[in-house]
């Protein structure tokens, strides 16, 4: 069977074999986090620079050792060499059964010594089982492991150089918090530490990530995240957390909120507090009463998700995407990826750490700014934006929603909007008046626009301002497939001026009820509802500049097509 080389960064799904092409050495260490693996290569360089003499090590992650002939290779060309092996196994025996079998196996046979750990803080005493080493050698290993950062790991290779025979000096593990603040550069800052950061009457941002990134020293991406922060003139107040579920993070957040309020939340922790199906579950981060934003440190490639045409894999959409939303979790980007930072030479393996990408981060932080300063507005000055689906493009269509009455969940928000304080006036009595209201105006049936009434319109002046801003390579491939705005169904020529778009939406005080323009005119409707790679017309675009440029919304609300809510 044909083995392939290992690719840095990417988790196999053990349909075909790999390997991952090392030379034997002293100790080898397999782990699933590439964040544990990266800590251990720098550990071991720092080291070494400080003329500490060591045994060899090679590194290794368990998720490209996912096919049998994968292990198979691995434990004949490199295990059976060894004289140390440690393994963290996440997901216990049950994950990698044929992996642990062999390497206890070859280890027992030639006398290695063996570790056989569990992937996080809690011990496994079906792994322990298949170890070579005593119980007080096991804790000692995963309590450095659990505990991370750098000096617990640069103790865990002089601690195993020991059981090796080395006279080495190490000290014993050193606990870190399960929860706290951090900040770029300083060692076990407290929350005082964080303010003299801070620049006065500015929005607190609290930016709430995993324990498990200052275990291993994988910040990159936090200190970019902390930046963009702090040029979109924000307060950052970084947390990092075991799990919003654990009962010490969720206290420790608590006391965080309670003493620096903040405006907004931004989450890079996945998952949900909440389970699907059941009643809301509060949680540490809806304590602060403000929008939290849900940001990705994803666990793909960049290279990968920009050549894609699927987007974030599915482990991203299920663990940052669709679980979070079940906590009411806003949305934002990967701002983050997985990239190779260095062939590590010493180790023979590839550190993998967070590499943010600067566009997206900087998206993300004017993102967060534009909702804490949204929080700080009044409810009766705020306006916003409610989209009806179009699902077909027809007009019996308006509103649809899979098994539910959107228009008339539509005219609840309305009430629920007016009854928190918000401006709205003449709203529609129920579903019935706000479909024939939107029927009476434009929609995507462009061939009656003639014989609708137009309420809010946008100057082409005003589209050509916007639509300027918009990157050029988008602007090409608009006029490429649309031709000249002019040449839009929506387009209205005007007597005097240049001419406006139809705006498919009308008023109810400072709240908008629109129409989701459609993505294409007498095409395929299929490709105009689902294909990606469509570019939409001037029409299209020209809805969402009047919502920035005429309407000035401060929140768009999409009322999709399965009657969900989606800001």
């Amino acid at each position: 069977m044909h083995l392939l080389a290992a690719q840095p960064g990417a988790i196999t799904d053990g349909e075909e074999a790999v390997d991952l092409g090392q030379n034997p050495g002293d100790i080898v260490y397999i782990s699933a986090a590439d964040s544990e693996l990266a800590l251990l290569a720098d550990a071991r360089r720092s080291l070494i620079e400080s003329g500490q003499a060591l045994p060899t090590l090679r590194l290794a992650n368990l998720m490209q050792l996912g096919h049998n002939m994968s292990v198979d290779v691995y434990v004949d060309d490199i295990i059976s060499h060894a004289r140390l092996v440690v393994v963290r196994c996440l997901g216990g025996f049950g994950y990698w059964p044929y992996g642990i079998e062999q390497i206890a196996g070859i280890c027992r046979a030639k006398n290695i010594l063996l570790a056989m750990l569990p992937g996080d803080d809690q011990p496994d005493p079906e792994l322990a089982e298949f170890s070579t080493l005593g119980g007080d050698v096991q804790h000692r290993l995963l309590q450095f492991g659990v505990h991370g950062g750098p000096d617990n790991s640069r103790n865990m290779l002089l601690y195993m150089a020991s059981l090796l025979g080395s006279d080495l000096a190490w000290r014993e593990p050193t606990p870190l918090l399960r929860a706290g603040v951090y900040w770029p550069g300083e060692a076990m800052p407290g929350l005082a530490d964080v303010r003299t950061h801070w620049q006065p009457a500015q929005p607190v941002a609290a930016l709430v990530f995993y324990r498990a990134l200052v275990q291993a020293g994988n910040l990159k991406a936090v200190d970019a995240m902390i930046a963009a922060l702090q040029q979109a003139g924000l307060n950052p107040l970084p947390i990092f957390a075991q799990s919003l579920k654990d009962p010490v993070s969720a206290e420790t957040l608590g006391g965080l909120f309670a003493e620096a309020a903040p405006d907004v939340v931004l989450n890079a922790t996945g998952f949900a507090v909440s389970s699907p199906g059941l009643v809301h579950v509060t949680g540490p981060l809806d304590k602060p009463d403000c929008p939290v934003l849900q940001v990705v440190f994803s666990g793909g490639n960049l290279a990968g998700w920009q050549d894609g045409t699927r987007g974030l894999s599915a482990r991203d959409i299920a663990m940052n995407v669709a679980l979070p939303e079940v906590d009411g979790r806003i949305f934002t980007r990967a701002v983050s990826f997985k990239g190779r930072a260095r062939r590590d030479d010493a180790t023979e393996s590839d550190v993998v750490t967070y590499e943010p990408v600067a566009d997206r981060m900087r998206f993300v932080a004017a993102l967060a700014a534009n909702w804490a300063r949204l929080r700080r507005t009044p409810a009766a000055d705020r306006r916003i934006a409610l989209v009806l689906a179009n699902y077909p493009n027809k007009d019996a269509r308006l509103g649809n929603g899979v098994g539910l009455d959107t228009p008339a969940g539509t005219v609840r928000v309305l009430t629920a909007l007016r009854d928190a304080g918000y401006r709205v006036a003449d709203a529609p009595k129920d579903g019935a008046e706000l479909i024939a209201r939107l029927k009476a105006g434009p929609t995507n049936d462009f061939k009656q626009l003639a014989t609708r009434t137009i309420s809010e319109s946008l100057a082409l002046s005003d589209y050509q301002i916007w639509f300027g801003g918009l990157p050029s390579a988008v602007r090409e491939q608009v006029t490429e497939r649309w031709g000249a705005p002019e040449g839009d169904p929506f387009y209205q020529p005007g007597d005097v001026d240049c001419g406006s778009f139809a705006i498919s939406a009308y008023r109810c005080g400072n709240i908008v009820i629109g129409l989701q323009p459609a993505r294409g005119y007498n095409i395929d409707p299929v490709q105009s509802y689902h294909d990606p790679a469509l570019i939409p017309p001037h029409g299209y675009l020209a809805f969402y500049a009047w919502l920035e440029r005429g309407f000035r919304a401060d929140a768009v609300c999409h009322m999709g097509k399965h009657g969900n809510l989606e800001w």
